[in-house]
């Protein structure tokens, strides 16, 4: 699998995770709080637990950022010219997506747990019940894009390890114009091509030669 592969497949899995964080909080604040009939305060719809629905904004929020995060990084990529800050970026990308991975694993357990202790008294008109399943789904999805991008994360570690990426030498491609440079020669050398050069004798010499003669009358 080519390096532009797999920064394809990590592209798309970023998007993914995107568009599922998007669905789990805001599955959450739209549809995630209920009341009774003969009470006017909302609760969460998982189990009349705050801290479950909290959970799921919170962690879908910032799994939000962090997506636009990365994917800004990796944009921005190519342009580090530091070793140590490309070694340091991809390793980032490594540790940050498997904890997002164990965020929502805890996030998926949790919702699903609070959602089936809920009681139908507590939403008689089962209000929300497609949002709450919405959230637990796309927070189980979310699991398997983590993972998946860490593991393209890792793989990616792995090929800098054998390739230009993570050398001095790395250059950016979009950069490269492609155009030789001319090869450095010394003095030696050019003299060596052009041959002996002979300075020219010193005005100095054409007087010498012409001091003995002398103009005649005729």
């Amino acid at each position: 699998v080519s390096r532009r592969s797999r920064g394809c497949g990590r592209a798309n899995g970023e998007k993914s995770s995107v568009v599922f964080s998007i669905v789990v909080f805001g599955s959450i604040v739209n549809e995630g709080y209920v009341n009774r009939v003969d009470d006017s305060q909302e609760h969460c719809i998982f189990n009349r637990n705050r801290n479950a629905c909290n959970y799921g904004i919170t962690v879908g929020v910032l799994a939000f950022l962090s997506c636009l995060l990365y994917l800004a990084l990796d944009a921005y990529f190519p342009q580090i010219s530091s070793v140590k800050d490309r070694k340091k970026a991809v390793l980032s990308d490594i540790g940050v997506s498997a904890f997002w991975a164990f965020l929502w694993f805890v996030g998926f357990c949790f919702l699903t747990n609070q959602w089936q202790a809920s009681k139908e008294e507590d939403n008689p008109m089962n209000e929300g019940a497609d949002a709450a399943r919405a959230a637990i789904t796309f927070s189980f999805f979310s699991i398997f894009t983590w993972v998946g991008q860490a593991f393209l994360a890792y793989q990616r570690f792995r090929l800098g390890a054998d390739s230009a990426l993570f050398s001095q030498d790395y250059m950016d491609p979009s950069q490269d114009s492609g155009m030789p440079y001319a090869p450095y020669t010394n003095e030696e050398d050019a003299t060596d091509a052009v041959g002996t050069y002979q300075q020219p004798p010193p005005a100095d010499a054409f007087d010498t030669e012409t001091q003995g003669y002398q103009t005649q009358n005729y």
